[in-house]
């Protein structure tokens, strides 16, 4: 992570946020008469308005890329490794938007929100939303910027899916896309690992069929759970071993159930951490929108001919390590868009990170997409 003072860094930034009156109708059959969308943004638009690249972030980031905040320093975008001035996407050529997706509790519209029509917050009675409504929310924050078609759009995991999607529900308006670390639909593994990190929460006392908020109380137990659930499938055996080991916390067992090895302590801390900040009607429905998300669903599983409307170019990226979205599915994609005879490029790197390796500063990761990102023409 850079320090705010480093020159690579994009600065102090500035979170805005964007109010839309025009409903929009979700793909689960409810609509928002009106929402708020959070954003922000690093570089300068162009005079031909061909330099945009959206970033879209996974499960429990934001709109907060890059740079810091004035007033907090020590709050350090979630992808500011990879966005700035002279980083791999390089703040001085492109304009990078970063934008928060509905459902979310970092300033767009979503369950903690108040309802207009009973003038609390939504709570239980926020809809489902998914991937294909956050690329139609996002569209419409791109017209009000006046972008009419991105030089690239990015994302790991679950912004790769969004990535994916854009190049599907608008591909005339994506030059680019680069998937990172994705897979076009999940396992019953993963569908199954997320089920568990919601009857977590749900079956938390405190959770009260999702008005907690009413209750001034918190789903602690559960988020806690969730998240140390969440954080084992995202670091590799391999990391996980030589970052922790067998290491004890104290000097010997203890033959009782307080914490014994730095494993329990790291995962005890994260969930610990993770219940402070984030809303548990937004991790619901997030692992819900990560669960729908099937783009070959419409078409008898034939991930070929549902890709058959993209038109961007593409680099797909995956880790050997990432057991929770394997090389082998981002090489589905590669081969469906090869069906259809897209220009793709594909990585695949041996990194020990596991899933959370697409976040990190490996040097050949990040020299592949510094070479990727400098040949787009703009």
């Amino acid at each position: 992570m850079n320090a705010p003072h480093d020159p690579s860094s994009a600065g102090a930034v500035l979170a805005q946020k964007a109010h839309f009156d025009a409903p929009l109708k979700l793909r689960g059959g409810a609509e928002l008469a009106a929402y708020d969308i959070a954003y922000e943004t690093y570089g300068e638009l162009n005079a031909a308005r061909s330099n945009a690249v959206l970033v879209c972030h996974a499960l429990n980031a934001s709109h907060h890329v890059a740079g810091f905040y004035e007033d907090n320093k020590s709050n350090v975008g979630w992808w500011d490794n990879l966005v700035g001035p002279g980083k791999p996407l390089d703040t001085r050529r492109f304009f990078v938007v970063g934008s928060n997706y509905l459902g979310s509790c970092f300033g767009t519209t979503g369950p903690a929100s108040i309802n207009p029509a009973s003038g609390r917050p939504w709570g239980a009675d926020f809809p489902i939303v998914t991937v294909e409504d956050w690329v139609e929310a996002q569209a419409r924050l791109a017209d009000r910027l006046g972008i009419e078609r991105f030089a690239a759009v990015i994302g790991g995991s679950l912004g790769a899916m969004q990535a994916l999607q854009w190049t599907l529900s608008y591909p005339e308006r994506v030059h680019h896309a680069l998937v990172i670390a994705a897979a076009a639909k999940l396992s019953p593994q993963n569908i199954a690992f997320n089920e568990v990190a919601r009857q977590a929460i749900m079956t938390d006392p405190d959770f009260h069929g999702g008005h907690y908020y009413d209750k001034g109380v918190v789903p602690t137990r559960g988020l806690r759970i969730a998240r140390m659930i969440g954080h084992i499938t995202y670091l590799s055996g391999e990391a996980m071993a030589e970052k922790f080991g067998r290491l004890l916390r104290r000097k010997h067992l203890g033959f009782d159930f307080d914490i014994d090895f730095e494993i329990e302590s790291y995962l005890r801390y994260q969930g610990d951490k993770f219940s402070t900040y984030f809303d548990a009607n937004t991790y619901l429905r997030i692992t819900k929108a990560l669960d729908y998300y099937d783009p070959a669903g419409d078409f008898g599983g034939n991930l070929s001919a549902a890709l058959a409307r993209a038109r961007a170019q593409f680099l797909v990226v995956s880790f050997k390590s990432d057991w929770r979205f394997p090389p082998s599915r981002s090489r589905e994609i590669v081969r469906a868009l090869l069906d259809n005879r897209r220009i793709v490029s594909y990585l695949e790197i041996d990194a020990p990170g596991g899933h959370d390796a697409f976040l990190l500063e490996d040097p050949r990761y990040h020299s592949a997409l510094r070479a990727y990102f400098a040949n787009i023409d703009l």
